[in-house]
């Protein structure tokens, strides 16, 4: 779903047909006109050589090379001075992804640049049976390791769980740790207020090391089906220039260069937004800012590629972005304030599904997203809101 966003993006701003290459194609990118899908399946495993290939391929041309995942874009940063042979690389060095992505890191970096965050603590297999939370339920439980964790399986499992009490908190640490995974997990407080309650920042900072676009935006709902528990369903732009502030000092600060993506809620209790993570690549939803006036792809592509001057932009416009119909939108939503602001920007035509784009619709692919799309009706109805082990 990221790849094809970015894809509409590059598409949009130049008519040019990226080339998106993944382990496996699936719905978002299938049947599509606007890229050039090559599949991998052991993509990972050999990551420099593949890339070294098409390298080799399109040698006469240059090229930008962009991850869609975390994964992916640390295989890119940690091959970064090799595929600098080859490829146009907007991401950072090593060392400050480790100062910024590692947890222990993280907090100190939080604390530094005067940014609110929840009170975390960390569980191990070792400790796991006589865990004891430091704070008050309800609680959230994930894995510090994402990769092992999509490996593992068990009955009940989900991206991120919510416990109310200390049974169900010991029965999820138990489901966990009785499959393969066997790494740390996460245990953080639970910031109280529905999904509209989250924000989501994408900054693209150039070579010269200014930020030269923020967009914020709102989220109205998330998925909540297991595996996409945190993931943003729909999303209306929106502005708080303190906010955007605070983040562009810290950016420039640190000598961060490329794409930056923040996750953070609002807390009421104390009117201030608390700091989840930073992502060193655009989010799945973050389409959202193309789709509100501010094209993410020709920001970075005008920068590294066509070496153009560019102002600071901070975006202002109003814009819907989904990928669920609306008919699950309203719904669902909790913030009546959001679904009216929703309705009105449907009516003044400010809304845009990233995956139904006009200029790329064909019958197969028509027939496919709706089906996906329609599908949403039945996930929200079995999963919404049920966030605990069973």
């Amino acid at each position: 779903m990221n790849a094809y966003g970015m894809a509409r993006s590059f598409y949009e701003a130049y008519g040019i047909k990226p080339i998106v290459v993944g382990r496996a194609h699936l719905t978002a990118t299938q049947n599509s006109r606007i890229l050039h899908f090559r599949q991998v399946p052991n993509l990972k495993e050999n990551f420099l050589e593949e890339m070294k290939k098409i390298a080799k391929e399109y040698r006469d041309q240059k090229l930008l090379l962009m991850g869609c995942g975390d994964d992916y874009v640390k295989l890119i940063i940690k091959n970064k001075p090799a595929l600098e042979e080859h490829f146009t690389v907007p991401y950072i060095d090593e060392a400050l992804m480790d100062r910024i992505l590692l947890k222990e890191n993280f907090y100190k970096i939080c604390d530094q640049y005067q940014f609110s965050y929840p009170k975390t603590d960390t569980c191990t297999y070792e400790t796991h049976e006589n865990f004891e939370v430091k704070f008050n339920y309800p609680i959230i439980i994930k894995a510090s390791n994402s990769v092992a964790y999509w490996a593992c399986e068990f009955p009940g499992k989900k991206k991120v769980f919510l416990a109310q009490d200390e049974a169900e908190k010991d029965a999820i640490l138990k489901a966990i740790y009785s499959s393969s995974y066997k790494d740390h997990l996460i245990i953080q407080e639970y910031i109280p207020g529905d999904d509209s309650y989250m924000r989501v920042l994408n900054a693209y900072v150039a070579t010269d090391g200014k930020v030269k676009l923020m967009c914020l935006g709102n989220p109205i709902l998330e998925e909540h089906t297991p595996e996409g528990i945190g993931s943003y369903a729909a999303i209306i732009s929106t502005y708080d220039k303190e906010l955007l502030d605070q983040v562009r000092y810290f950016l420039e600060d640190i000598g961060f260069t490329g794409i930056a993506n923040f996750d953070m809620k609002y807390d009421e209790r104390d009117g201030k937004y608390k700091l989840f993570e930073i992502n060193l690549r655009n989010g799945r939803s973050s389409y959202y800012v193309t789709a509100a006036g501010y094209n993410l792809m020709q920001y970075v592509a005008d920068d590294r590629m066509l070496h153009l001057e560019q102002e600071c932009t901070y975006a202002q416009n109003e814009h819907l972005w989904t990928i669920i119909p609306n008919g699950v939108l309203f719904k669902y939503a909790e913030n009546k304030e959001l679904k009216a602001k929703a309705r009105k920007l449907i009516q003044e035509g400010k809304s845009t599904n990233s995956l139904f784009y006009k200029e790329d619709m064909n019958w197969k692919r028509w027939i496919k997203l709706t089906l996906n799309s329609l599908n949403y009706y039945r996930k929200y109805k079995k999963y919404f809101n049920k966030k605990g082990l069973s």
